[in-house]
């Protein structure tokens, strides 16, 4: 057994030079920019239907309401960029896998074995919960919230002034962007905490002493990172919550155990 540890830290101490550390850093790298560059020219071909997919939430709000689908552009350049920034998007979710995989295999040399082991739950998870916030946002929170925001609309005939939503392409994108990153990364919240307290920096016991301050930082990030309304801005603290009580849980199954002293 002593033959089997010191053969393992005998190469894992084995040290890359510098030069060595640049070139595979280069190599990970160029193969993450060939996978995003191709995924873009993907995306760039049917930008046109991953932007409908986007505005199908809004576009169904409006039926619902008896009006057209209809978003404006006002600069001559505005669509071009607008599929432009499309096509950046998806390229980053289908690249996500790839770029990922090139970055473990970057870092994975300087660790053990028993650290490799301990970290491929996290990688596993991260993306998959990533995946979780965004599928909220989109099939949950946009629904909801588009009906909100359209219902401030006054079309009626006898009004003296109308209120129309006339929705520019890139500011609708814009925002469907921010939310669906928001609850991407929202949801990466038990990965955080269960990293932290696998290392000893933070406790299930402390987790759950400072839950009431932990609660108002949900609704704390989630006013940062929704628009100003209380549907949306509760439809990412409610989560948050929730993901917060499941971290307490999954602290308390990896957090070092202290041993007492009989």
């Amino acid at each position: 057994m002593a033959d089997n540890v010191t053969t393992e830290d005998e190469i894992h101490d084995k040290e890359m030079s510098l030069l060595d550390h640049l070139m595979e850093l280069r190599r990970r790298l160029i193969w993450s920019s060939v996978a995003f560059l191709i995924a873009f020219a993907i995306s760039y071909h049917f930008a046109a239907r991953i932007y409908d997919f986007l505005a199908a939430p809004l576009a169904h709000a409006l039926e619902a309401r008896g009006q057209k689908p209809q978003l404006i552009y006002t600069a001559l350049y505005e669509a071009f960029f607008t599929y432009i920034k499309v096509s950046v998007f998806a390229a980053a979710f289908l690249s996500f896998p790839v770029i990922a995989t090139q970055l473990w295999l970057f870092i994975a040399p300087g660790l053990y074995k028993r650290e490799k082991r301990a970290m491929l739950p996290f990688l596993v998870v991260t993306p998959i919960l990533f995946f979780a916030g965004g599928a909220l946002a989109y099939y949950v929170i946009f629904p909801t919230a588009w009906k909100f925001f359209l219902s401030f609309q006054d079309t009626t005939a006898g009004a003296s002034v109308q209120i129309d939503l006339m929705a520019k392409v890139s500011d609708y994108l814009n925002l469907v962007m921010k939310l669906i990153f928001a609850f991407g990364l929202a949801f990466e919240l038990p990965v955080l905490l269960t990293l932290l307290g696998k290392v000893g920096i933070i406790s299930s016991a402390g987790l759950r002493k400072y839950r009431r301050y932990a609660y108002v930082g949900c609704f704390i990030l989630a006013a940062v990172l929704t628009p100003p309304d209380i549907l949306t801005q509760c439809g990412l603290a409610l989560p948050l919550i929730i993901l917060y009580e499941i971290s307490v849980f999954s602290v308390k199954m990896v957090e070092p155990k202290v041993e007492l002293d009989s």
